[in-house]
């Protein structure tokens, strides 16, 4: 079984869907987690309570710098930093508005890149490691996702670069892409009612948060010391 006893693992986006799949795996797995959220404290107060032990819930809004150095400053030294608060909608090419990019691109590119300048600021002398989760639309390329899915675009590029950028201070940085996962977002956007959308994964369902996290926790863990710059597809073969 892995271990990640000692180490403090920052999850933004850590209260609801995969975030917070990834942050039970990571405590039962040993480790201090760091549960961020943007809003919803009391989804964040109830994950860190079933997480018990050194669990906290900080607030913050991961596109704003100085929100960003503070969630740090409140953690403490970080050893793994999971990438993975989003904003996400989808629609056509000509329905994008400005304001719905700029939310996009803000939380799902800028924000990944101010959490992971602040954390090569405390990261272990050892190195440490950066998870982005990403999406396999990158792959499958959908319609109505062009927002949405050019920025995981965008964070996927910015993981194989860091991860060239990184590697001398032996700082490991991947990517999950996961499929199609019932989680309360994509419920919530209708993203799980396409029809047929089962029957299109080799596996025959959707995903589940559960199926995300055990990747996170092995790109964590000592057992993937020799991979960076890759990307997971946790997708169920959709791709």
């Amino acid at each position: 079984m892995i271990s990640l006893h000692g180490r403090t693992v920052l999850i933004t986006g850590g209260s609801k869907g995969i975030g917070r799949g990834i942050a039970t795996a990571m405590a039962a797995a040993g480790a201090r987690v760091v549960v961020n959220y943007g809003r919803d404290q009391l989804a964040a107060d109830n994950v860190v309570e079933a997480l018990g032990g050194e669990a906290v819930a900080i607030r913050a809004d991961v596109s704003k710098a100085a929100d960003v150095r503070r969630l740090f400053a409140e953690a403490g030294p970080v050893d793994v930093l999971v990438n993975n608060a989003a904003a996400f909608s989808f629609q056509p090419i000509e329905d994008v508005t400005e304001r719905e990019f700029r939310r996009q691109y803000d939380t799902n590119v800028l924000g990944p890149l101010l959490a992971i300048q602040e954390f090569l600021k405390q990261a272990p002398e050892t190195g440490g490691g950066i998870i982005n989760v990403t999406t396999a639309g990158v792959s499958t390329n959908s319609p109505g996702g062009a927002l949405y899915t050019s920025t995981k675009a965008a964070l996927t590029t910015l993981t194989r670069i860091a991860a060239k950028e990184f590697g001398a201070r032996g700082i490991r940085v991947n990517a999950i892409a996961p499929g199609a996962t019932d989680t309360e977002g994509a419920r919530g956007l209708g993203a799980l009612d396409a029809p047929g959308l089962a029957a299109r994964i080799p596996l025959g369902r959707v995903g589940r948060p559960e199926d995300i996290a055990p990747v996170a926790v092995f790109l964590a863990s000592d057992d993937a010391c020799w991979i960076t710059g890759e990307v997971v597809h946790a997708s169920g073969g959709f791709r």
